[in-house]
């Protein structure tokens, strides 16, 4: 009897499970109906251009939606959204260091979403409690180095964040600009959490002495390090996996020693989406492995955090290991990230000069 009440049990576990399943597909067929119907997406774009054009492409491909898109850096996309205060231009977000969407979330300029796939995420940690963004890849911050030019100038590669403030670095780092670039939000809120917070403005007058030039973008500084125009790059790693591979073999990767951090690379839809549908299927779409398996056709090679997915062979050659980070508080940085860059301009008064690009 008790073999078979075992496997009545069974059964109906199984059974409710399949009917889940079921019911979840259908809802997921509804939702590629109304998204089609509606025809059209607008997508703002934050990753490199490859990575947007790629999956927007994959997406219009595989539903059927026109489906447009623009490039904006982060705090570009941060900037224009506000301004449009609940009328956005665009639909959905996608790519670029989740920082700035938290900080959108928190000012009801994003959509909360009970994404169906969530449960495709590795873990909770890669997507908001509340539903604003979901995560799709992890990307690690370090230096990126021109071997070539360090050589020539008879300097030792910096090993880690303390490394940058030494004075034979003096106008050869780069690093992106705190009010354009989420790249540059998560190395302050790094720098806080790993130092606290007065001892990280502290460190960013000191490497301000050091810092030749703030670019609009977060992987600005890495296209420039193999021409050799920039020594020493803060960024992504990455982005100088994109440069190796283009050619540039006088490019070294960094790993902070004192140890460093991540951002997640998220997607999410704007409040007041003029085709709400269709942004709901495309935040499903990216949550799936036939989206991200595809990210290193577009020569982007960030860590995958979606259960199965097919992590670049590209990025585990140059042994990066994308669990070797602090514990990123993202709790912190939702609440405090805007206050941290006020703190830090207010820090460098004076310095924050014309270095810091905005165009």
């Amino acid at each position: 009897m008790k073999k078979l009440l075992a496997l009545v049990l069974a059964l109906a576990l199984g059974m409710t499970g399949l009917f889940a399943a079921v019911a979840e597909n259908a809802n997921l067929d509804e939702l590629v109906k109304a998204a089609q119907a509606e025809g059209e997406l607008v997508v703002y774009g934050s990753s490199e251009e490859a990575h947007i054009a790629g999956v927007v492409k994959r997406f219009e491909e595989k539903y059927g939606i026109k489906t447009y898109y623009t490039r904006l850096s982060t705090g570009e996309v941060q900037s224009k959204i506000t301004e449009e205060k609940g009328n956005p231009s665009a639909d959905v977000w996608f790519g670029g260091t989740n920082d700035p969407y938290s900080e959108l979330a928190t000012t009801g300029l994003l959509m909360a979403y009970d994404a169906q796939n969530k449960g495709n995420l590795v873990d909770d940690t890669f997507r908001d409690p509340e539903g604003y963004w979901y995560g799709i890849y992890k990307g690690i911050l370090g230096f990126m180095v021109n071997t070539e030019e360090l050589e020539r100038l008879k300097l030792e590669a910096p090993k880690g964040w303390d490394d940058l403030l030494k004075p034979e670095y003096k106008g050869l780092i780069w690093l992106s600009n705190p009010n354009t670039a989420g790249t540059a939000k998560l190395v302050i809120n790094t720098m806080v959490q790993m130092k606290g917070h007065d001892e990280a403005m502290k460190y960013f007058v000191e490497l301000d002495k050091n810092i030749a030039q703030y670019t609009k973008s977060g992987s600005g500084p890495s296209k420039k390090v193999g021409i050799g125009e920039c020594v020493i790059a803060i960024g992504f790693l990455h982005d100088g996996i994109k440069q190796i591979l283009d050619g540039y073999d006088n490019i070294a990767l960094v790993i902070p020693e004192e140890g460093t951090s991540y951002e997640v690379g998220a997607t999410a839809i704007f409040t007041g989406a003029k085709h709400p549908n269709a942004a709901k299927l495309w935040v499903e779409y990216c949550l799936t492995t036939e989206a991200v398996n595809r990210f290193k056709d577009d020569d982007s090679f960030q860590f995958l955090v979606l259960k199965g997915a097919e992590q670049p062979e590209q990025a585990l050659q140059f042994g990066l290991d994308p669990d070797n980070v602090i514990k990123y508080d993202f709790a912190d940085a939702k609440l405090n990230t805007s206050n941290y860059v006020k703190d830090y301009f207010e820090a460098l008064g004076a310095a924050a000069d014309d270095r810091f690009q905005t165009e």
